[in-house]
């Protein structure tokens, strides 16, 4: 592997140029809008502003998971936000989310609309809301949103350091490569020696824990995420954590949050957007009328 030329970075950085790579286009050290565009609202209580990425997948499976139990009030709709094309800058989303990340969420429910960002966030509000999925008994409270706040502070190494060095950058940098990679799968074992000795993340329960780690984790160790990242970094050691994930697939939540604001993979798992229920039939129904 080819180093790059040694860079010695200036007294001042400004920003003079594009930084390459996919996601180029949609980089800048600036907040705010760049441009006036109102976001649409359904008739649910719940309104989601959102991508499936794994931050997105996280609360559109938390959301399938409440509608399951049978918690009416968490019917959403599930708008698309093409963080690509840069919609995420628009006037009204920025108004949701002043951080321009997906997924933010307007809960429209009371006489005052009640705007969350941040999935952690998302999660915490939901389960506090809905009284499912965070434990309330002290300990095992703390060790829930313990788990959800290792999530939220390691994904950053995961996909923005691992995964864009691996993957996206315009120039593969051995160096960066090696840093993050040995730092996820340090990650990974922390998972796997938790899960040896736990059915879930958090001890016995399935719990908002789960549900913001496997989109990440457990996509990596089933191969869904960065090209063949999983052969690269030997994700077939961490059984606990192939368990665990294997564990999680089936669910019928699971299932459904995974499909919804898709725009890539297997066009039969795509629903761009989400506002019934029954939006999942007519999307099976199309798949067996249309086998591939």
């Amino acid at each position: 592997m080819t180093e790059p030329t040694a860079y010695t970075p200036p007294k001042v950085w400004t920003w003079d140029k594009e930084s390459g790579g996919r996601f180029a286009s949609i980089n800048r050290p600036i907040a705010g809008s760049t441009h006036e565009k109102e976001l649409p609202v359904g008739r649910h209580p719940l309104q989601l502003y959102s991508l499936a990425t794994p931050n997105g997948q996280k609360v559109t499976i938390m959301l399938e998971e409440l509608l399951a139990l049978g918690h009416k009030g968490a019917e959403y709709d599930a708008w698309l936000i093409k963080i690509g094309d840069g919609e995420q800058f628009g006037s009204g989303f920025v108004g949701v989310n002043p951080n321009s990340k997906i997924p933010a969420l307007m809960d429209r429910s009371g006489a005052k609309p009640i705007r969350v960002f941040e999935s952690g966030a998302i999660l915490t509000y939901l389960a506090e809301k809905f009284g499912a999925f965070l434990p309330t008994e002290p300990a095992a409270r703390a060790e829930c949103l313990s788990w959800l706040f290792w999530q939220m502070g390691s994904a950053p190494y995961l996909g923005g350091g691992f995964g864009h060095f691996y993957q996206y950058a315009p120039t593969k940098i051995e160096y960066a490569i090696d840093r993050f990679a040995m730092e996820v799968k340090r990650q990974l074992d922390v998972l796997n020696r938790q899960l040896a000795t736990n059915e879930y993340i958090a001890g016995g329960s399935y719990t908002i824990a789960d549900i913001a780690i496997f989109p990440w984790y457990g996509g990596l160790v089933k191969g869904w995420q960065y090209g063949d990242s999983a052969t690269f970094l030997s994700a077939n050691e961490y059984k606990h954590v192939l368990r665990w994930a294997a564990q999680l697939l089936p669910r019928p939540a699971v299932k459904r949050g995974r499909m919804v604001n898709r725009v890539s993979g297997e066009p039969a798992m795509q629903l761009h957007e989400r506002h019934e229920a029954s939006d999942f039939e007519t999307k099976t129904q199309d798949k067996m009328a249309n086998p591939a």
